[in-house]
């Protein structure tokens, strides 16, 4: 049995089983990425598909994801590569590749105006190791990296990755704990250092999808935008629109008039707000 010291489940994996997330794995005593290498999604994606609206605007980004996920949001739109029965299965028949490999292909889509590789789809920090190697190799080639993640993870795995970084769209899903906690099984806290970390090294955007009756009220969007501001004023930050799938189709698709009305409350303490899937 091995402790996995990537987000704030510290896992005690036993010898040859999975963590929480799927991905990690114990193996003589170590715990490693099971996932590493193995690929379920590759795709020449906008990069403002992410979404990054204020990085390199109008170029293409070669997106890749594998599988797993630490988060258990009910209304994943990846659910089929996150953390579904059907993702798990991902295990044993997703496609393998090289950092070596991945850093080629995103080097030949040069020619149709790729920037560089982007880690996304699925939760990539659970398989952080895989993110570092490639990403040091789309460097030595002159290429960009991105990273689309949900920020559940501790410092020191950004530390390892945030070297060869150059943007992130990160999710802020909401900006209470009784959110995170019992509808996400997630940790707020972890999420705002990670975002506090990454805010000083790197270009960052941020992404809260709204959900009705959950983290839709403009209280929350006026604490959450005022804590973005603390940092930066100029922090991009997407405001989305949920519409019902996977587990949560127990409700209405968020109104559209509701997304503009709290862009409008996030205007009051940040320059650039963005509205999405209206």
């Amino acid at each position: 049995m091995a402790v996995c010291n990537v987000c704030f489940r510290h896992c005690d994996i036993p010898e040859g089983k999975t963590g929480f997330c799927g991905a990690r794995k114990c193996r003589g005593g170590i715990v490693e990425a099971a996932n590493y290498g193995r690929i379920t999604s590759l795709a020449l994606d906008p990069i403002e598909k992410k979404p990054l609206a204020r990085f390199h605007s109008g170029s293409l980004v070669l997106s890749v994801g594998s599988y797993g996920c630490n988060l258990r949001c009910p209304f994943c739109q990846n659910s089929d590569i996150s953390w579904s029965e059907h993702a798990m299965k991902f295990a044993d028949r997703a496609e393998a590749i090289t950092p070596e490999e991945l850093a080629a292909a995103a080097h030949r889509y040069r020619t149709q105006g790729n920037i560089g590789l982007a880690f996304t789809y699925n939760e990539p920090l659970i398989g952080y190791e895989f993110v570092r190697d490639t990403a040091k190799l789309v460097r030595v080639n002159g290429m960009m990296n991105v990273l689309v993640t949900n920020g559940t993870a501790e410092l020191e795995v950004l530390d390892e990755l945030l070297p060869y970084i150059d943007a992130m769209n990160i999710d802020l899903k909401g900006f209470t704990d009784r959110y995170y906690n019992k509808i996400l099984g997630g940790d707020r806290a972890m999420v705002m250092r990670f975002i506090e970390r990454a805010a000083g090294n790197c270009h960052i955007e941020l992404t809260t999808l709204i959900i009705p009756d959950e983290n839709d009220s403009e209280d929350e969007m006026r604490e959450l935008s005022s804590w973005v501001a603390s940092l930066s004023p100029e922090i991009p930050l997407h405001i989305s629109r949920f519409f019902p799938r996977f587990h949560m189709t127990d409700r209405n698709a968020t109104d559209v008039s509701l997304i503009y009305r709290l862009a409008d409350v996030a205007r009051e303490k940040l320059k650039y707000v963005y509205t999405g899937n209206c």
